[in-house]
């Protein structure tokens, strides 16, 4: 379900420090009931995940799509990304943060963790299009329990990377967050399937 900006302005996350120069482009709710202290599992499920191979065909084709593009445009060239295009989000890490577990990184895939804590996760990407970060924040609900939120930032590379976030906005909202929260819902019920005992609310 996606939510309002606030829902994710409105909590103290860290993440708020490394990120007043980039622009909250989505917040979601996901499928992960559960009690305190299940963000750890989360983030395992995220880095060894088979996003999008276990997607709808849509999602598949618009992904291969999608780096096929990139490949002919130069997108993704390695002089696009974290610490050769932009400086990764890493240096302005406040002491605290540095010190703070790293997290795993998305492994397949371009993004690099910045830090992992209790309650908050956020990874960073770069291409020549956009510097993105996705942070994932373990929040309590209404019923007494917990779940995660995933909210995106980005900061789009001029002209090509502000044209790229508005061609690709429809496809996200409609296509591939649906399929993705849905694979991230699959996952987290086959693990709470193999332990009974996991994602109970806090009583």
């Amino acid at each position: 379900m996606r939510l309002p900006s606030t829902a994710h302005t409105s909590r103290p996350w860290r993440i708020h420090e490394l990120t007043s120069d980039f622009h909250l482009e989505d917040v979601w709710a996901l499928p992960t009931p559960g009690g305190p202290g299940e963000l750890p599992r989360l983030v395992s499920q995220f880095v060894s995940g088979d996003f999008p191979d276990g997607a709808p065909l849509v999602v598949r084709a618009l992904w291969e799509a999608r780096w096929k593009i990139g490949g002919l445009l130069g997108w993704d060239d390695t002089d696009t990304g974290v610490g050769s295009r932009v400086p990764t989000l890493r240096d302005r890490l406040p002491e605290d943060l540095r010190a703070a577990p790293t997290g795993p990184d998305l492994v397949g895939r371009p993004f690099t963790s910045l830090y992992q804590l209790e309650n908050e996760w956020a990874s960073e990407m770069a291409n020549r299009t956009v510097h993105a970060v996705m942070h994932i924040g373990w929040v309590p609900d209404d019923a007494g329990g917990y779940h995660a939120q995933m909210a995106v930032l980005v900061k789009p590379n001029g002209l090509i990377g502000t044209a790229y976030m508005a061609a690709i906005k429809p496809f996200r909202h409609l296509i591939v967050y649906p399929a993705f929260m849905r694979w991230i819902g699959r996952g987290w019920q086959a693990n709470a399937q193999i332990d009974p005992n996991l994602h109970r609310p806090a009583s």
